[in-house]
């Protein structure tokens, strides 16, 4: 649920940044107002605009705010089968997420989680944050493996989150693609959106939020070719949509266009994409930390195929 507020922008408040004047306006933090930006939840005129934008006297401003929980829902604590921890401290905990694990609980999501399964592993984390995702600083999707950091104290919570908005986290991926990108090195920049008619997808669409994917090939083979991903920005499905809008989508991601012939051949019941590698500078040494994950064996299983055809 949310609750809708709008008005025009006072004049007192025309020239400065969005993030300073609605914390001003609403008392929020800008921590706050940050976040609801970066998930297109404040408009001017009608349309969506980041933290860093100035407001102009006189415009009509429209902010989503979601509604205060009624009470708090405790996550329910499921050990998860797979879910194997990379790195743990007193700041944060890193994970390697298996497939099948959505990393926080949502609507009619009733399956495992992380957070789920670090609480019933005995493992405190941050209490900022929504209450279903507490300490989540960033997520892969279900059908995704691979790392994830989750932060253990509030100050950790506050800088990872700073970091992965000002984009200084490396996320590295590897993709298994059908067919031959040209280039072989290149980066796919194409705004994302909903789809205009299947709400379940993502698309490149004309008015999608900034959207930046960087690959690599890393070797080709008969009909495929396992590619190196570097996200810039981080929206939902990113990898996914991005290669399918070059014609060159997931191996296995039927959704997305892959061909369920070859899906089923290799015994894929997913797409094949792997968040491979982690970095970022620790919140609390202020180091700069970095983590790998090996395929798990689906996937390997797959790319051996492909590559002995």
């Amino acid at each position: 649920m949310s609750t809708n507020r709008a008005l025009p922008v006072p004049d007192g408040l025309g020239g400065e940044r969005v993030d300073a004047a609605l914390s001003r306006l609403l008392g929020l933090s800008r921590t706050v107002v940050a976040d609801l930006a970066d998930a297109g939840g404040v408009r001017v005129d009608g349309r969506s605009v980041a933290k860093g934008d100035r407001l102009r006297a006189g415009s009509w401003l429209e902010v989503e705010l979601p509604d205060p929980p009624s009470e708090v829902v405790p996550v329910p604590a499921e050990l998860v089968e797979g879910l194997r921890v990379v790195h743990d401290d007193d700041d944060l905990v890193v994970v390697d997420k298996p497939v099948g694990v959505a990393a926080h609980p949502s609507p009619g999501w009733t399956g495992p989680t992380v957070v789920g399964g670090l609480a019933a592993a005995g493992y405190g984390v941050a209490t900022s944050g929504a209450a279903e995702r507490q300490g989540v600083v960033h997520r892969l999707d279900v059908g995704t493996s691979g790392l994830m950091v989750v932060a253990k104290s509030e100050y950790a919570y506050s800088r990872l989150k700073q970091a992965f908005r000002e984009r200084t986290v490396e996320k590295v991926y590897h993709a298994l693609v059908q067919g031959h990108p040209d280039p072989l090195t290149g980066t796919i920049d194409a705004p994302i959106g909903r789809h205009p008619t299947a709400d379940y997808k993502w698309a490149v669409v004309a008015n999608g939020k900034p959207s930046v994917t960087h690959y690599e090939v890393l070797e080709a083979f008969r009909g495929a070719s396992l590619t190196e991903v570097h996200l810039e920005t981080g929206r939902t499905h990113q990898i996914r949509v991005h290669f399918s809008a070059v014609h060159h989508p997931c191996v296995g991601d039927v959704t997305y266009g892959a061909d369920p012939t070859l899906t089923a051949r290799l015994g894929l019941t997913r797409q094949w994409l792997h968040a491979v590698r982690l970095g970022f500078t620790h919140p609390g040494s202020d180091e700069w930390v970095e983590f790998t994950s090996p395929y798990p064996a689906d996937l390997q299983h797959a790319l051996d195929l492909v590559a002995s055809a």
